[in-house]
């Protein structure tokens, strides 16, 4: 892609540069100039107020009309003499005045690449190809009626900050990263994810706004107020991050808070070939010919509150080990009797491992899917459109997490699920799990048979529930909460930070640990624990004997 129109300028050479994540700014290829993101946006300011004075005094060369629906809302701005007697989008009349050029359309303009005929016929090819489909069905008789549009989007390209946490912890990790090419719909009668679906678009034909361009076309005005516009654009942007997110923090349950205030947001007419008509939607990409077509019956999607997970979990793992233990030839009262004692503990450690959803109550959500065609582009070679084998890809450029370390912010790399931290968790579990038993073996002289379980009972009746609970809400929350953090440097390369130990700190811990051995009423405590420690592994090695 070109798109000089959309680029950052070296304002020493003029140059296009390229924003650096890890620097988070403008770096110029040819002579190393930076662009900070401010003077970025000043750049496109300036641009934008030039291409709106060439606008107005290019409306007056052409006879244009404005229709505005009396049922959606909708604007359209089309040439005069055309036959416009409803609307394209809700079916309702238009009401035709005068056009008069108004700041609202886009500087911007991607022109058509294909005919309106050619786009019927990508669509017919989806139709064959979909014949089953009920909407491919009522489509059929609906092909007349496709029209040509230049619909309103924002074309959004720079730096964005994100805050992320996962919902079962506590801290926010932050990350930045720059989005290139995503476009935002600014039109509120239109559906975002229909039209979403037969994106993107290549901006190799980008070009300033020219009316002539609208030539046999019609223009449909924006009508998105900022704040819609802006909470739209978070979202698109959350939305391409979702993955790398919740890969970095290994869970779809996450939280985000996206900051857009460095972006550059350029209004921009893309070409769409748009049908609607009742529940039938279909769009046309007027570029690639990638046909979207929204299905005409909602899915719904149920959501189950965190406990009723629990309790579902329980009774399916309780039921397989009271089956287990009948197919083993254990009678049923005492299968029966173990399982339920089984799944007293399970719904303890359940309850506590769903706990960190508390958000999701039950409640049902509806939405649509959508289809789409696949292959690449439309390109006409010879006169002859011609599809390529492969699809166009949307940019997604991979966020990079960053932590203030030593009261410097800087690009790190984050690693969590390590599994020597794992598999050491799950040996500190066993041990503490068995840790009277282990410690009446060293007394016995690893005697086995003179082992006595029953010793060690109220150990067992208080760490068997305690410890999966705790390794669960939090030895986990705290390997997540202490990621290993590497360094990134200029040059891409890891390398692992640790953190400097605090001075004193030794000191304290041992303070602490004399407070509670000989500072009542806490030494009180600690030395009952003790002694019935002792006395438990005792019996757990000589018996009662």
């Amino acid at each position: 892609m070109n798109g000089t129109i959309a680029d950052v300028r070296c304002p020493s050479c003029g140059a296009p540069a390229q924003y650096n994540i890890i620097k988070q700014e403008y770096l110029c290829g040819y002579c190393g100039g930076t662009v900070g993101t401010k003077e970025a946006l000043a750049q496109k300011k300036g641009f934008r107020r030039l291409q709106q004075q060439k606008i107005k005094e290019s409306a007056g060369q052409y006879r244009l009309l404005q229709a505005d629906c009396s049922g959606c809302g909708a604007t359209l701005v089309f040439q005069e003499g055309e036959a416009m007697a409803s609307c394209a989008f809700c079916g309702r009349a238009l009401v035709r005045t005068q056009y008069l050029a108004s700041a609202n359309l886009p500087e911007l303009i991607l022109p058509f690449r294909i005919t309106r005929e050619e786009a019927a016929g990508c669509l017919e090819d989806w139709r064959r190809r979909n014949a089953r489909k009920a909407e491919a069905k009522h489509l059929a008789p609906l092909a007349d009626r496709l029209a040509g549009f230049y619909l309103p989007y924002e074309l959004v390209r720079g730096p964005v900050h994100c805050a992320v946490s996962r919902m079962d912890g506590g801290r926010t990790f932050h990350c930045g990263g720059y989005v290139d090419n995503v476009f935002v719909n600014c039109s509120n009668q239109l559906d975002n994810l229909l039209l979403d679906g037969m994106e993107p678009f290549e901006l190799d034909d980008l070009k300033e706004f020219d009316f002539s361009y609208a030539a046999g076309q019609r223009i449909k005005v924006g009508d998105v107020d900022a704040g819609e516009l802006q909470r739209r654009v978070a979202d698109e942007v959350s939305h391409d991050y979702a993955p790398v997110v919740q890969e970095t923090l290994e869970t779809k349950a996450v939280t985000a808070q996206t900051d857009t205030s460095d972006i550059l947001r350029l209004p921009v007419l893309l070409p769409v070939y748009y049908i609607a008509e009742g529940e039938t939607m279909a769009a046309v990409n007027g570029q690639t010919g990638k046909v979207s077509v929204r299905a005409e019956k909602a899915s719904h999607y149920y959501f189950l509150p965190w406990w009723f997970k629990a309790i579902l979990a329980t009774l399916l793992v309780s039921a397989g080990a009271f089956g287990a233990f009948c197919l083993g030839g254990m009678e049923v009262t005492g299968a029966l009797l173990i399982a339920g004692m089984l799944a007293l503990i399970l719904f303890i450690v359940t309850l506590c491992l769903f706990s960190d959803t508390v958000h999701n109550k039950f409640r049902v959500e509806s939405g649509r899917k959508v289809f789409t065609s696949s292959g690449g582009p439309l390109r006409r070679k010879n006169g002859t459109l011609v599809q390529d084998r492969r699809e166009i890809e949307k940019p997604v450029t991979p966020p990079v997490f960053f932590e203030t370390l030593e009261g410097e912010r800087r690009p790190v790399a984050l690693d969590f699920a390590v599994f020597r931290r794992r598999l050491r968790m799950a040996a500190l579990a066993v041990l503490v799990l068995f840790l009277p038993v282990i410690v009446a073996l060293f007394l016995n002289g690893f005697d086995f048979a003179r082992l006595e379980l029953g010793g060690s009972a109220v150990w067992f009746c208080i760490a068997v529930p305690v410890v999966p609970v705790y390794l669960l809400k939090f030895g986990l929350v705290d390997l997540y909460e202490n990621p290993r953090i590497y360094l990134i440097t200029d040059k891409g390369r890891k390398k692992r930070y640790r953190k400097q130990k605090e001075k004193g700190a030794r000191g304290e811990t041992l303070r602490m640990v004399l407070r509670a051995l000989f500072v009542p009423p806490v030494s009180l405590a600690v030395w009952f624990a003790i002694l019935s420690f002792c006395v438990m592994c005792y019996l757990t090695a000589f018996g009662f004997d």
